[in-house]
């Protein structure tokens, strides 16, 4: 069974209104909504994604998938967590959780930078 890659996940990303690639750190890519990251890629190996509102809400992952998720160099006390690709945490719920940090971003931009999603 293929697991998810880098570029799958790099690409799911791209699909969401308002969504675009960013490199503020050389060979570091992200995915941005407006001028805020959502996902953190990396090398392609794992993903950093706003996990819970605070700290102990994004335990909860790591207490889940300890050797799978860990918390975020830096900004890791804010909720962000690492997440490794192809390892025990289901590639379904990675995408569930790429799409909650990014709803999670949108919800923190201005209504006047927020994407415009079609229904």
């Amino acid at each position: 069974m293929a697991r998810l890659s880098g570029d799958d996940i790099l690409a799911h990303c791209l699909g969401k209104p308002g969504a675009w690639q960013d490199e503020p750190w050389e060979g570091d890519v992200v995915a941005k909504v407006g001028d805020k990251i959502f996902a953190f890629l990396g090398g392609g190996e794992g993903v950093g994604l706003k996990c819970g509102a605070n700290r102990d809400e994004a335990d909860e992952l790591v207490d889940t998938y300890p050797g799978d998720v860990s918390k975020m160099a830096y900004i890791g006390r804010s909720g962000w967590n690492t997440v490794r690709l192809g390892g025990s945490v289901p590639d379904d719920e990675i995408l569930e959780l790429i799409d909650t940090s990014y709803e999670t971003i949108v919800a923190k931009l201005p209504k006047s930078r927020r994407p415009v999603v079609d229904n």
